[in-house]
């Protein structure tokens, strides 16, 4: 398994010469986690280095592994949180009431995953169809869910082949997923492929400006190729006929900007919504390098301030455990350098996460009530995206003196 070189030019606009922001080192990938009865061989690592395009303002980190490596066989199941699954029911709701889908509509979504979203849809009586690249997410989708769901990758020539199957989209989801697309060009001449002239496209993604503001640093390893400004998304769906004609800023994973995009000739304006935060964003310089720069110099601030505070707490004897084998708690732990050293164990709610080993730290992941069999003083909240709902399902834990530490934007104890 190996990385693609640094990329030499950006992954919208083609532009060369991206300006460096911050290296995170040479990390394992975020979500390989490892079997304990493997032989304990080094892990292959991958250089984690992001920057900015200079001319579109995409950011982007410079290599690439290849997607079969990431994703055919997946650990990540959107239906272990209780939060995603009520974001997208909601969605659901929404979306089948303002563009009036009825049993004739066709609902498609890219990187499906267990059919969490689709299911929704199919609950109101309108076909849908998954396209989901990880044979094992797509098996459960079809298996427990009943949703049709092929197991390719969406892109340009998948899209065509739809097409010529006689499959257009009134409604084309797309969520976390953009940001993992190598051919970012590919995936949205995709979607406009597959949208009928009325159809609308609504895509969720990372927002930067969140990520930057709550120095969300953890958000970035080897699957997230890309880090969206409305700037940079607004020229890269323009390139390809598509205008994005509303914006909302969701505040699920610690920031996200949801997008409904539709084909251009179909669109007579744009919302004030999308005026407003392009404005917003020149005001704040998404397109120079100060709010970058400001960025990495936070980063080196977290790393130091998180290793000083879990430093004291284990000098004056306290156990500490963390919760989340998640792939941001990865990137955290091995750009940190904190492991078995400082952590005892870790919990996640996914089973099928329990029994293996965290990539890189080598940390034993446990069921939840872990935490309350052992007790530890304080627990590292990796998962801190989804920390209300995490916090109210371990209210004992915190009742019996359990306490969390959260380690961004400011390491803090909760």
């Amino acid at each position: 398994m190996t990385a693609t070189a640094a990329s030499p030019s950006c992954r919208s606009c083609g532009a060369g010469a991206l300006s460096p922001v911050l290296s995170l080192g040479s990390t394992p990938l975020a979500n390989a986690l490892r079997d304990p009865a493997a032989p304990a061989a080094p892990e292959p690592t991958f250089p984690l280095d992001l920057a900015v395009c200079p001319r579109c303002s995409l950011v982007q980190i410079t290599a690439e592994v290849p997607p079969d490596d990431l994703f055919r066989d997946y650990v990540y199941f959107s239906s272990f949180s209780d939060t995603m699954l009520r974001h997208a029911a909601e969605l659901a709701q929404r979306v089948t009431r303002d563009e009036r889908l009825g049993r004739d509509s066709l609902v498609v979504e890219a990187a499906s995953n267990d059919g969490y979203l689709l299911k929704n849809y199919q609950s109101a009586g309108v076909r849908v169809l998954g396209v989901e690249p990880a044979r094992n997410v797509a098996r459960v989708a079809v298996e427990r869910h009943g949703i049709p769901t092929r197991t390719e990758f969406f892109g340009r020539a998948y899209a065509h082949q739809l097409v010529s199957e006689g499959y257009r989209a009134d409604v084309f989801h797309a969520h976390n997923v953009l940001a993992h697309v190598p051919d970012l060009n590919g995936f949205v001449a995709g979607v406009r492929a597959l949208l009928k002239p009325s159809g609308v496209a609504v895509i969720e993604a990372p927002y930067v400006k969140d990520m930057l503001d709550g120095c969300e640093f953890d958000t970035i390893y080897h699957e997230h190729l890309c880090y969206f400004s409305l700037t940079a998304l607004d020229a890269c769906f323009r390139r390809h006929g598509l205008v994005i004609r509303d914006v909302e800023r969701v505040p699920i994973h610690g920031g996200t900007l949801r997008i409904f995009a539709a084909p251009a000739e179909s669109v007579d304006a744009v919302s004030a919504r999308v005026t407003d935060l392009l404005a917003e964003e020149r005001a704040w310089g998404v397109n120079t390098f100060e709010p970058y720069r400001a960025f990495a110099e936070q980063v080196s601030a977290i790393k130091k301030g998180l290793r000083a505070l879990l430093a004291q707490l284990k000098g004056e004897g306290k156990r500490i455990a963390a919760y989340g084998a998640s792939a941001k708690g990865s990137t955290l732990l091995n750009f940190c350098g904190i492991g078995a050293e400082t952590l005892d164990f870790v919990v996640d709610r996914s089973t099928v996460k329990q029994g293996k080993l965290t990539p890189g730290t080598r940390l034993r992941i446990h069921a939840p009530d872990k935490l309350l069999e052992d007790m530890p003083d304080y627990t590292l909240l990796l998962t801190w995206n989804f920390a209300d709902e995490i916090l109210r399902q371990q209210a004992e834990y915190r009742a019996r003196g359990g306490k969390f530490i959260l380690p961004v934007p400011l390491p803090r104890v909760a």
